[in-house]
């Protein structure tokens, strides 16, 4: 281990830990958006900022930024971080690890006393999962001035509790959060950069190389409350061709798209669709033809045209099958994060420090979406280092290895100390 990593593990170490426990459930664990456990975290960095005499400020959404003074405070600083929430019973480190990154830097600048050129600033955002409320990034649109009104009315996954309540309840004011302004003045950030767990196979699946540079972020079309509706009836009473089956009918959707998905990844196109959510109706029986059946879609690439004209092929899939099932498909509005690359200025500072400083470090795209591609669509210059984790993401067997979150932590070190080197 180098003299950094050594330094810096109990702390990384103590910091994971200490989060888990308090959002411990069952086999994983959970932390809402906009909710109590959430709420530690960014309690625990608040404390972890006093105790380093840094600058805090929290913005309408509940955004909390931590800075340490550079020396020369007129020019635009450089902010990591990432968010504090998880999918429900998910793994520790998607969001956590980057926010606990940030933070070990901003302690080892402490106990090594270095004063950087210009601020460095931790920013944790609130509610990056879509899980909770089907809306993802909600924190960080919000500062961008992009988070829409009609966003905050979207009800709990099982209650009937609107965001915008459970926005105001916090403490924080959904009015601003979707005024269409930015809460804050973005060009005051010089780079924003978001260490992450991969959430895939490819850095897990390297024996020399754990860490990465990121060369681009998927955007995504989301769907999360669609329908087919058909004809319920007697099992045994109709026969296929009088059947109108809303669960069929489905099944013949997912079937075409599935056969077009490798289709169009043969063609060399960026594309992943999954169809991650269905459930019949709460009538529904073994004896009976389904009437009904709900589903939700996500659609990611690193192009959005290439989404846009899946998306399009998906709604003619639909009618054809509409027409030869005697069914009706309805869908809600879309949803959209658009597709984000990142600033090549930041990338080439993460793998020159990645190169200077001996740390082994592939460059990669980003399947997942993060709040650096929000950030980035809105014109800040983002740039990400990803870690290898193992048994993927948003689920409870999510695991990261210390030595290789410190290898990570290192990177950042290193591109944040070396930013204004000549």
């Amino acid at each position: 281990m180098t003299n950094f990593q050594t330094l810096a593990s109990p702390y990384a170490e103590r910091f994971l830990n200490q989060i888990r426990e308090e959002s411990r459930d069952g086999r994983g664990v959970s932390r809402q958006g906009y909710g109590p456990h959430e709420q530690y975290v960014h309690d625990l960095v608040i404390s972890e900022a006093k105790r380093l005499n840094m600058e805090i400020e929290i913005d309408p959404a509940g955004n909390l930024w931590i800075t340490r003074p550079g020396k020369n405070r007129s020019l635009p600083g450089i902010v990591s971080g990432s968010h504090g929430d998880s999918v429900p019973e998910g793994g520790n480190y998607d969001g956590l690890a980057g926010v606990c990154a940030a933070m070990t830097v901003a302690d080892m600048l402490d106990r090594l006393n270095v004063q950087l050129e210009r601020d460095y600033t931790v920013l944790v955002t609130r509610m990056e999962e879509s899980s909770w409320f089907g809306r993802a990034y909600v924190g960080s649109l919000a500062l961008t001035g992009n988070l829409k009104p009609e966003e905050v009315q979207l009800r709990h996954r099982i209650s009937d509790r609107t965001l915008f309540d459970t926005i105001k309840d916090a403490g924080f004011d959904p009015v601003a959060m979707t005024s269409g302004k930015p809460l804050k003045e973005l060009s005051n950030i010089a780079a924003f950069i978001e260490l992450h767990i991969e959430q895939g196979p490819t850095l897990e699946n390297n024996p020399t190389h754990r860490i990465a540079a990121v060369t681009g972020i998927r955007g995504n079309l989301r769907h999360k409350i669609c329908r087919v509706i058909g004809e319920t009836a007697h099992s045994g009473a109709v026969n296929r061709e009088f059947r109108h089956d809303a669960v069929l009918a489905l099944a013949d959707l997912l079937s075409r798209m599935d056969k077009h998905w490798k289709e169009w990844l043969d063609a060399g196109e960026d594309l992943v669709f999954t169809c991650g959510v269905v459930n019949t109706a709460k009538t529904a029986a073994i004896a009976i033809i389904p009437g009904e059946v709900t589903f939700g879609l996500d659609m990611r690439s690193l192009s959005m045209d290439t989404l846009y004209r899946f998306h399009n092929l998906m709604l003619a899939e639909c009618d054809e099958i509409a027409k030869e099932r005697g069914v009706r498909f309805e869908f809600d509005n879309v949803l959209v994060c658009e597709a984000s690359g990142v600033d090549p200025q930041v990338r080439g500072r993460i793998e020159k420090a990645a190169a200077d400083h001996s740390l082994n470090a592939l460059s990669i795209p980003s399947g997942a979406g993060h709040d650096a591609a929000v950030l980035s669509n809105a014109g800040v210059p983002v740039g990400m280092i990803f870690v290898a984790n193992q048994n993927g993401s948003h689920n409870w067997r999510e695991a990261m290895k210390l030595e290789d979150f410190i290898q990570g932590a290192e990177l950042l070190w290193h591109t944040v100390c070396d930013y204004d080197n000549k």
